[in-house]
């Protein structure tokens, strides 16, 4: 396996769940700061078997503004920072601190029958703050993502669900890749929801030496509690059931959530 030292990140999914393919009102914003703690004890290899030994630690450290441009227009920018180590068979131990800066846009398409979004931003990132890393080098990334959302009842209960497919222009040598991100909530009385999450990754079949074609499948389950009008709180963890060339990783995050 080439690319040994695999190292999957949440890439923001806390924020993108949050806000999901709803836009905020003119004038308005929000702010999702998350901390998200992972490990993994192996490595799927490049038959889908978790046999690869591997010692993997991460602390991803974000912080998503949001803002309403127009009703139909929210622009958002995440700052992150990690320190993550890994160490693989074929690997040394590599340890790396990094920051990485995400902007972008998403535009509401219509709000008929649910809603239809556009999103694009562009990243910038330090080796632990992309999907796949090998080594410690950087790499840039344009996305262009597709969300739709809608409101339903259950048993009486508020609930949404989300679906996002977004494709991932990445700087050579990692190569591209084609998230899709599914999202559930149910509010179970006034100020508790629960949330169940998938988060999925297929890179594309034109990675260069040291990369390598993989895939990522995370299931997250979390409580989003509403602590007042302006600040939430949810505390979830997530594991990979399954993938290729990818960490059986784990961990737990929190994210506070603050809004006008």
């Amino acid at each position: 396996m080439r690319c040994a030292a695999v190292a999957l990140a949440l890439t923001a999914s806390i924020a993108c769940a949050n806000a999901g393919a709803w836009t905020l009102p003119h004038g308005h914003w929000q702010v999702f700061t998350a901390v998200t703690q992972s490990q993994a004890g192996r490595s799927f290899d490049a038959a889908g078997r978790p046999s690869v030994p591997t010692t993997f630690t991460k602390l991803l450290l974000q912080n998503t503004f949001e803002y309403g441009l127009t009703s139909a227009i929210t622009l958002f920018a995440t700052p992150a920072y990690v320190m993550a180590k890994v160490q693989t068979p074929t690997v040394p131990l590599t340890i790396a601190r990094d920051a990485s800066f995400e902007a972008g846009a998403r535009l509401m398409l219509f709000a008929h029958l649910g809603k239809l979004a556009l999103q694009t931003s562009y990243k910038t990132a330090g080796a632990f703050d992309l999907s796949v890393s090998a080594g410690r080098a950087s790499g840039r990334q344009i996305e262009l993502r597709l969300l739709y959302g809608t409101n339903f009842k259950l048993f009486g209960h508020d609930g949404f669900a989300d679906l996002q497919i977004a494709q991932r222009w990445i700087a050579h040598p990692r190569p591209n890749e084609t998230p899709l991100d599914l999202t559930a909530g149910l509010w179970l009385t006034r100020d508790t929801m629960v949330m169940a999450q998938s988060f999925n990754i297929v890179s594309a079949g034109d990675a260069a030496a040291p990369y390598t074609y993989y895939r990522s499948h995370k299931l997250e389950l979390s409580v989003v509690e509403k602590l007042s009008r302006h600040w939430s709180l949810q505390v979830g963890a997530f594991y990979s059931p399954a993938g290729q060339n990818a960490l059986v990783e784990r961990g737990v995050s929190v994210s506070l959530w603050t809004q006008d």
